[in-house]
């Protein structure tokens, strides 16, 4: 019933979903109310942006083809913010997600050939501002890389225009510095600190949630790469880009200095697209049921254990 609705892209779908997230901020947020740090404004900012997210992610993933005609990876984001609502709580991951997103719908577009310097350069601005929100964010980096890989065609110009997308951000925080701070850079610009420390995950919820999690990314992503040679060879490399930004949002959870939850918001796209994909192949109607049900069942054993 539930891969039914969604199965067609309807706006219904979108108000669907939207209710999803209201409802898991409302959760989460209601629980911090009377909480020193809750505030409202901001807590309704990141409602705002978690709300953009489908969106989004519904036109990125429109405009390049990447799943059918389906609302299913909407519908995936929103049960991946009722399963991780730690993301309402901290607002620069939030934001550098957003930023990261920007400079993923850039890179995804390569493939029409229109505008590469101006999206190579737009990509690596958008990586760079989002590194300020959150430091790890520039390991996003990398996918320009590999979009470079694809599609710089013997040319350094796009290379050039890259860096010079980043070195617009160091100099625009630079100018920042100098104005308010008196200082070139700041240790507070940069946090580079990380931990391999994973006991704060260590309890039933967290333990179930993320084996359910890593379970359908993996299985997922294995059925994803062998469908690569069935996809048009136009748009192959743009799926390489999303399998590439699905394994640094893994490399950034592992790395996260303080392991929350929140971190998982860097995956929820690509692992939306790649999870969609699968669901779209799968020809037995029960098994897609439990599939989905499997997804839905991560929020609700949140709440109960």
């Amino acid at each position: 019933m539930i891969t039914s609705i969604f199965s067609k892209s309807k706006p219904v779908n979108f108000i669907i979903v939207v209710i999803v997230v209201v409802l898991s901020f409302a959760l989460k947020i209601f629980s911090q109310i009377n909480t020193d740090d809750f505030s409202f404004g901001l807590s309704a900012l990141i409602l705002m942006i978690a709300i953009f997210y489908v969106f989004i992610t519904d036109f990125i993933i429109a405009k390049n083809d990447l799943t059918n005609r389906h609302s299913y990876s909407i519908m995936i984001l929103g049960l991946l913010f009722f399963s991780f609502p730690e993301v309402f709580t901290n607002f620069n991951i939030v934001v550098a997600n957003l930023l990261v997103l920007f400079a993923l719908r850039r890179l995804f577009s390569l493939h029409t050939k229109r505008e590469l310097i101006k999206k190579f350069f737009d990509a690596a601005f958008w990586i760079g501002l989002a590194s300020l929100f959150y430091t790890w964010a520039i390991l996003y980096i990398i996918v320009v890389f590999f979009a470079l890989a694809y599609y710089w065609q013997n040319e350094g110009k796009y290379i050039a225009v890259s860096i010079i997308g980043l070195l617009t951000i160091v100099l625009l925080l630079i100018i920042y510095n100098i104005i308010l701070k008196g200082e070139y850079f700041l240790e507070s610009n940069f946090n580079i600190a990380f931990s391999l420390d994973f006991s704060s995950y260590n309890s039933l919820s967290n333990i179930i949630r993320l084996t359910v999690m890593a379970t359908i990314y993996f299985w997922s992503l294995l059925f994803y790469l062998k469908s690569f040679s069935g996809k048009n060879k136009k748009i192959r490399p743009v799926h390489t880009l999303v399998v590439v930004a699905s394994i640094i949002a893994v490399f950034i959870f592992a790395l996260a200095p303080n392991k929350n939850g929140s971190e998982f918001v860097f995956l929820f796209v690509p692992f939306a697209i790649i999870t969609a994909n699968y669901i779209e192949t799968i020809e037995e109607y029960w098994f897609k049921e439990v599939f989905v049900a499997l997804l839905i069942l991560i929020p609700i054993l949140n709440l109960v254990l």
